[in-house]
């Protein structure tokens, strides 16, 4: 015979069990709330404070060998600008316990007025500072901009294999003029300035524009030219084809004197500068500054010009 009260007591049973199931799910929610907050805890102190590792090294009382980055495209808007590696330097130079600097270079060039400031506080550095040894070391390939920079350094480290050089200037861009007369597109552009619309890819070049623009290209290829004499000095092997925009191998720069001897980072550190350790010292992005960046990239880059700036690369 059934007990009378069983209904009373399943209901009670299937409750009791609802409720510790609720309390363990609770549990569970919070255990992983609690480790979700502690890892973005971390990122967020990591993207804010990037250098807060900086500030505990050197236990042995050595010094370090700082490392600053000079890796991808040249810009003002690139990862690789002058604002970014010119703190590195100045955060390096102020830092007692460094013994030396190496810029990681890896990079095709890009802006020449970016490099140019780059390669002027090198040189700066170096006068107020001129038992501080400033290295390039360079990894895949170290040209154009890239070597605009390099050049003001003491010495240029290479391995066999990397591409040197690129000693030019370029401006690009694309020219419709064909295309829309056989499609039946007029151009209909107002301009205030016989030259305002220089080089407009939708109407025919004018042979005066094109010689005054090329004027602009040759003085600014002077301008790096002179820069790379005034950094590698004697050790220059001029030749007709030197400063034309050609790239060598790591083993033909040497040759030309656009590098000095084939090392790498890590040997330059330990037997050169005689610091082992190394600390990166390249600024690193924000995380609201990465958030915001990414927020209003896409939209306002929707349209990029058809004409290119002055590039070194």
């Amino acid at each position: 015979m059934e007990h009378p009260n069983w209904e009373r007591d399943l209901l009670e049973k299937v409750a009791l069990a609802a409720i510790t199931e609720q309390t363990r799910a609770r549990r569970w929610s919070i255990f992983f709330k609690s480790l979700l907050f502690v890892y973005l805890f971390a990122i967020f102190g990591v993207a804010v404070y990037p250098k807060l590792g900086n500030e505990h090294h050197d236990l042995k009382g050595d010094g370090h060998t700082a490392i600053i980055d000079l890796t991808g495209q040249i810009g003002e808007d690139k990862d690789a600008n002058a604002d970014s590696i010119i703190e590195g330097l100045r955060d390096a130079i102020e830092d007692k316990h460094t013994k030396g600097i190496i810029l990681h270079a890896n990079s095709p060039g890009g802006s020449p007025v970016q490099s140019a400031y780059v390669y002027d506080e090198i040189r700066r550095i170096k006068k107020e500072h001129p038992t501080m040894p400033i290295y390039t070391v360079v990894s895949d390939m170290c040209a154009s901009g890239c070597y605009y920079i390099a050049s003001a350094s003491d010495k240029i480290f290479v391995n066999p294999a990397s591409l040197v050089g690129s000693i030019g200037v370029l401006m690009d861009g694309f020219g419709f003029v064909d295309v829309m007369q056989k499609m039946g597109v007029e151009r209909r552009l107002l301009t205030a300035g016989a030259h305002k619309a220089m080089l407009d890819p939708f109407t025919p070049r004018k042979e005066n524009e094109t010689i005054y623009m090329q004027g602009l290209l040759n003085q600014v290829h002077q301008q790096f030219i002179q820069a790379v004499k005034i950094g590698r000095g004697s050790r220059l092997k001029e030749t007709p084809d030197l400063f034309s925009g050609l790239v060598w191998s790591g083993e033909e720069s040497l040759k030309l004197g656009l590098a000095d001897e084939f090392a790498t980072q890590h040997e330059i550190a330990k037997n050169l500068i005689g610091a082992e350790e190394e600390v990166n010292f390249t600024p690193q992005e924000h995380l609201m500054d990465r958030i915001a960046g990414r927020l209003g990239a896409s939209f306002g880059q929707s349209l990029s010009s058809f004409l290119q700036p002055v590039s070194l690369r």
